[in-house]
């Protein structure tokens, strides 16, 4: 018998998607189906999800769900088996699944989200008939409070999983909403949901479940430091023995160079002579001489402060002097738009921006640059570079968290054993950006080096088999223990 796993997120590919967790929440019930793992996942029901869902049975109602109605709906769509929480006064409207059209948070946030937790808990104790998981796990801030929940109504309840997808959102709300968001007194405490002076989402979830992990081995142990622990340092600290990092995968299926319907022409290691073709495509895409001999860097990213997008705008002259091509695709802060639509203006034969996001023109890029940017100051895992690895593009990436877990350096020795995947670089300045970007260009003027990288990348094993074994593994220890 499958064991039965309740997993709860605030997105899910394909359905919405604002970043990588829609990926790894859409993509890793199938993993562990293999593993013997039962997984259904419960979302909110935007209007994107509920537009997309047939056959729906409503399986539960809540009356009073912090203002009125909410239904779950029971789905199987995408290859998911999905609960949908159809609440109208919390989930109909359209655009950003957190952001109001002022770019703002939407003001009742904490109660959107705290009804996602709340119904969690309510379906892990039975709520709907024939259907009771003997683990609950939740993502990110937005399901923080689902181990709470269950925490405080006491046992039994099964048993909690909290994975920290990005620790920088904490999900912060007032002190004064404990009462409103259905917490009992004593919840507000150094040891409960208190989080400096306000409640914390994501503090409950990562004082309160039986289990932490977040997306990879390097990012649990920085999370763990003063400088990368967002204020949460001293709690993972003391959480250390049940805090583990687990890497992400991508989907092989959908991520797949010999099969994908979005590029010009389907290829994969024997055929790599093929990516020419693509990069073709790409340039032609976005308005830049079709030159084969010009290296093409490409950016797939938001653009904010935490993805370095900033040092790489300060970089540009440096690509212009190296006869480089860039492709931008992206959004975030207006400020660094902008300056890339700007700069893309002043050297359309150089650099090409799309603002926006666009999932065929991601798999396009992927396929057709040769090498992918991700200079992030700090990275929980990051899907982009796993993607390039797998289509052949070769990943420059700063040496912090995932990134320094997936791509191995193209220093010397690594060179000469044959093992390299990509470039990275340490300390996070525009200096070593620069440094990286000539050794990427030196590299790529080497061309059985560059095939060497090529090749060792796309022969790297990044779905998510591995993942879910530990998954799996974790699961099944944390309800030995229990017990």
């Amino acid at each position: 018998m499958p064991l039965p796993v309740l997993a709860v997120a605030s997105e899910i590919f394909p359905f919405v998607k604002t970043g990588g967790l829609a990926d790894v929440i859409g993509a890793l019930p199938g993993a562990l189906a293999r593993e013997d793992i039962s997984v259904r996942t419960l979302i909110p029901g935007y209007p994107a999800v509920i537009e997309a869902i047939e056959d729906a049975r409503t399986v539960h109602r809540d009356d009073d769900l912090f203002g009125d109605t909410g239904f779950v709906l029971a789905v199987h769509a995408a290859g998911l088996d999905l609960f949908v929480l159809d609440a109208p006064h919390l989930y109909a409207r359209h655009g950003n699944p957190y952001l109001g059209p002022d770019g703002g948070e939407w003001p009742d946030n904490a109660f959107r989200f705290a009804a996602l937790s709340r119904v969690a808990a309510d379906i892990a104790r039975g709520a709907v008939e024939g259907y009771r998981p003997a683990v609950v796990h939740a993502h990110d801030w937005q399901t923080g409070l689902a181990p709470a929940y269950l925490h405080y109504r006491g046992e039994p309840r099964p048993g909690t999983v909290m994975t920290v997808h990005n620790l920088a959102f904490a999900g912060k709300v007032s002190a004064d909403l404990l009462g409103p968001l259905g917490l009992p007194p004593n919840a507000y405490g150094i040891d409960g949901v208190e989080f400096y002076g306000s409640i914390g989402l994501l503090k409950a979830g990562l004082q309160l479940a039986d289990r932490i992990t977040t997306v990879s081995p390097s990012y649990a142990a920085e999370i763990r430091t003063d400088a990368a622990g967002m204020g949460f340092a001293g709690l993972l600290r003391a959480r250390a023995d049940v805090l583990s990092g687990i890497l992400n995968g991508i989907d092989t299926e959908i991520w797949n160079p010999a099969t994908d319907p979005h590029i010009a022409v389907p290829f994969d290691l024997t055929t790599l002579s093929k990516r020419a073709t693509n990069k073709a495509a790409l340039q032609a895409r976005m308005g830049l001489p079709q030159d084969n001999s010009a290296p093409l860097f490409g950016v797939i990213s938001r653009l904010t402060w935490q993805k370095g997008i900033d040092i790489l705008l300060d970089c540009l002259p440096v690509l212009r002097a190296l006869d480089a091509q860039l492709v931008l695709v992206g959004a975030g802060d207006p400020a660094l738009e902008a300056a890339f639509q700007t700069a893309a203006d002043e050297a359309p034969d150089r650099i090409g921006c799309f603002i926006g996001y666009d999932e065929a023109l991601a798999h396009i890029l992927q396929a057709g640059c040769d090498a992918i940017l991700v200079p992030s100051r700090f990275e929980p895992c990051g899907l982009t570079q796993l993607c390039a690895l797998r289509y052949g593009a070769v990943p420059v990436v700063a040496r912090v968290g995932g990134l320094e877990d997936t791509v191995i350096d193209a220093n010397p020795a690594a060179l000469t054993a044959g093992s390299v995947t990509g470039i990275q670089f340490s300390p996070i300045t525009t200096g070593m950006l620069e440094v990286a970007l000539r050794r990427t260009v030196a590299l790529y003027r080497d061309s059985a080096a560059w095939r060497t990288l090529q090749a060792n990348g796309m022969a790297s094993d990044f779905s998510w088999r591995g993942p879910a074994r530990q998954y799996a593994a974790l699961y099944r220890d944390l309800l030995a223990r229990r017990t």
